[in-house]
């Protein structure tokens, strides 16, 4: 069987991204292969790292992309997630391959303020809202 590709883009491609990449790979694995890419690239955030590895997924070892090399190089998606703010999404390129493109808000972790526990608590939030949002896709396209 042929797995769908996904493509997940957020700005710096350092902690929604990553999560939902992760996320659908870790729990639908035998149907999508995900990827995940930033508009600009920055670096992974340790507290993602914290918040996907609560879960008992290691995402400590991956490493930020750019969305614009991954359009350069050809690459081909069923779908494109943007997972970012809406402004921020209208700037990610548009994938020719792709079937359909998404866009589902969230918040970014990068933004949060306060202790590094109350940022974790925060990042979780958004991790299981990714989570069930993911859920409910997939759910939606195999009901």
């Amino acid at each position: 069987m042929d797995k769908s590709r996904v493509l997940f883009v957020c700005i710096h491609n350092s902690a929604r991204s990553q999560m939902a990449e992760a996320l659908l790979n870790h729990f639908y694995g035998d149907y999508f292969q995900a990827e995940s890419a930033g508009l600009e690239p920055g670096k992974l955030n340790p507290i993602a790292v914290a918040a996907m590895a609560d879960i008992g997924i290691d995402i400590s070892k991956k490493t930020t992309r750019g969305v614009f090399d991954l359009y350069k190089a050809g690459m081909m998606y069923k779908y494109v997630v943007t997972v970012c703010d809406e402004a921020s999404a209208e700037r990610c390129p548009l994938f020719p391959s792709a079937t359909k493109t998404l866009h589902w808000s969230f918040e970014d972790p990068a933004s949060f303020k306060g202790s590094d526990t109350e940022k974790l608590q925060k990042t979780i939030l958004v991790r299981d809202k990714i989570k069930s949002t993911i859920a409910a896709w997939v759910h939606e396209l195999n009901p």
